[in-house]
């Protein structure tokens, strides 16, 4: 009875600390590949400060931010 009790708990454990890690790999993974701002909102944001953004110009700033993102994931 006692020995049953115990390897709940220890399978517990250690399925949660197998989860957590797991789900944090894959959001990390997740938002490397799907940013949350797009060309559409750095567009807009654009035209709503006054500026004509051309195609060239968003997708050098979107590739910036993909840079300096995997810069601040390395740390």
């Amino acid at each position: 009875m006692g020995m049953t009790i115990l390897w709940t708990i220890l399978g517990l454990l250690v399925g949660l600390v197998v989860g957590f890690f797991g789900a944090r790999k894959y959001m990390e993974n997740y938002l490397r590949n799907n940013p949350p701002i797009s060309e559409e909102m750095l567009r807009t944001m654009m035209l709503q400060m006054g500026q004509k953004p051309s195609s060239r110009k968003l997708h050098q700033m979107m590739q910036t931010m993909k840079t300096q993102a995997r810069k601040a994931n390395r740390k």
